[in-house]
């Protein structure tokens, strides 16, 4: 299973297709929209929200498009990056079973339609590495990352992995570490200023006043499930490091560099999956976990336990989604 999705022909893509359609059956079946995600400080998942609410089955359609195309993306930054290889589908795959892990998941909110700009922002971040010039790609940066918030706020947060990360690749000024806040601000200007101008400004900034006044992290959401489903995940993501003769890592400084990144994400994932009322719908945590996994099954070298593992995640993931159809 593994091999098979180590390539990149149009076999492998009709696959996955028949994948991520066999994940969101359920949820037409349900009926699974929930309009109680908008928030005053989430303008652009409101806009888009409210066009889609005309008629539910068509926000679950564009949900599963929106899903299929940022598994195709993430499958191409990862390639573009070499942190799998240049003709393989394993990133789309597992990028598709971490963000549909339970049913809570397939649906239209905030952080899926954040995450397309989460990856943008995380590609730009990847490709600023050995680039004598980045001031473009660090304002374009920070533009996602805006655009992210104004899906998913706590999207925020990850303008200080950005510079963590700005860290990691470019040794620059100062200077340099402030152009991607001037690409943050600058839509939130234009936001500001457009409110100004139908003069309901001070209603939107109380809005975002009320969010950080009562912003707190919470377990409350953590059910024993939820609970064992991110345990489980990370223990199946830390264990190769320790079996070093299954695997063939890639080497390079570049690879190690962005993987670098990706983990040091991957802790902000674990710290965000505290905001927010359900640990699911923060996809940072999924979105790391899914750079990680791809890049230890593109270079696993023993595949007949992996297979078997691989087959049964597929299955359990598919479980979750259809027994509670049944009971």
């Amino acid at each position: 299973m593994i091999r098979f999705f180590r390539n990149s022909y149009i076999i492998q893509y009709v696959v996955i297709a028949m994948l991520i359609i066999a994940l969101w059956i359920p949820s037409f079946i349900t009926g699974n929209v929930d309009a109680a995600w908008r928030s005053p400080v989430a303008p652009l998942y409101n806009l888009i929200a409210n066009i889609l609410d005309f008629w539910p089955p068509f926000m679950l359609v564009f949900a599963m498009l929106l899903m299929a195309f940022e598994a195709l993306f993430f499958n191409s930054i990862l390639a573009s990056n070499q942190i799998i290889n240049r003709v393989n589908t394993l990133g789309a795959v597992v990028f598709l079973l971490m963000m549909n892990l339970l049913p809570v998941q397939t649906t239209f909110y905030p952080f899926l339609l954040s995450s397309v700009f989460l990856l943008m922002f995380i590609h730009t971040m990847f490709a600023i590495y050995q680039t004598p010039r980045p001031e473009l790609y660090l304002l374009n940066a920070g533009f996602y990352v805006a655009l992210a918030t104004m899906c998913w706020f706590p999207s925020l947060l990850l303008a200080v992995w950005g510079v963590i990360a700005l860290s990691i690749v470019h040794k620059g000024s100062f200077r340099l570490h402030l152009i991607p806040f001037i690409g943050l601000l600058f839509p939130y200007f234009l936001y500001f200023a457009v409110h100004y101008l139908m003069g309901d400004l001070m209603p939107v900034l109380q809005a975002y006043g009320d969010y950080f006044t009562g912003f707190s992290l919470s377990i409350a959401k953590f059910s024993w499930l939820k609970v064992g489903v991110l345990g489980f995940m990370l223990l199946a993501l830390m264990l190769p490091w320790f079996m070093p003769h299954y695997y063939g890592f890639e080497k390079t400084v570049s690879v190690r560099t962005k993987i670098t990144m990706s983990i040091i994400l991957l802790l902000f994932g674990i710290f965000m999956l505290f905001i927010g009322e359900d640990p699911m719908l923060s996809g940072v945590f999924f979105i790391a976990l899914s750079i990680l996994f791809s890049y230890e099954l593109a270079y696993l070298e023993h595949l007949r336990w992996s297979n078997v593992t691989f087959i049964l995640l597929i299955l359990l993931v598919l479980a979750s989604h259809y027994v509670p159809l049944f009971i």
